[in-house]
């Protein structure tokens, strides 16, 4: 059984994720089986299958998430440091041909999302960056073409 990198946030939103489904929607699913019941005969009864199937969906998420949790190993970023880009650094980028200015924060698998600024450490620019250092150019082998970017910063929190 594998383990993989998570951040302690990212820990803690798998946590909110794994209650929300069980104190939550476990319950709501619940009773719309029962109402759905009172209407009569299961056999052509929508609702009914409807919710069903949402329950065996929210089944399945709980113990995919339990698994993911069980398998989580939590990495402190804020002990971190050093100079060298690693899992869990914020690195602040420079785009050398647009000097557009870019922060990502690299994070494990499960907890990455772009649009949020958390990278996969899988990804090919966290790949190209671990290592590096503030003030090292690096080029990433993107899917839209090479990147050239300075490391413009690096921080652990």
């Amino acid at each position: 059984m594998d383990k993989f990198p998570m951040t302690r946030a990212g820990f803690d939103k798998l946590e909110a994720d794994i209650k929300h489904l069980k104190s939550v929607e476990r319950p709501a699913v619940i009773q719309a089986i029962s109402e759905a019941r009172a209407h009569g005969d299961l056999s052509e009864n929508a609702e009914y299958h409807a919710a069903k199937e949402r329950q065996a969906w929210i089944e399945g998420q709980v113990l995919d998430l339990e698994d993911k949790h069980s398998r989580a190993q939590v990495i402190d970023v804020t002990t971190l440091s050093g100079p060298d880009v690693k899992f869990g650094a914020t690195v602040t980028l420079i785009d050398e041909d647009t000097e557009e200015e870019k922060t990502y924060q690299i994070v494990g698998d499960l907890e990455a999302d772009a649009k949020a600024g958390r990278i996969s450490v899988s990804s090919p620019i966290a790949r190209a960056l671990i290592g590096k250092e503030e003030g090292d150019s690096v080029e990433v082998a993107a899917p839209g073409g090479a990147h050239v970017y300075e490391i413009a910063k690096v921080v652990y929190s």
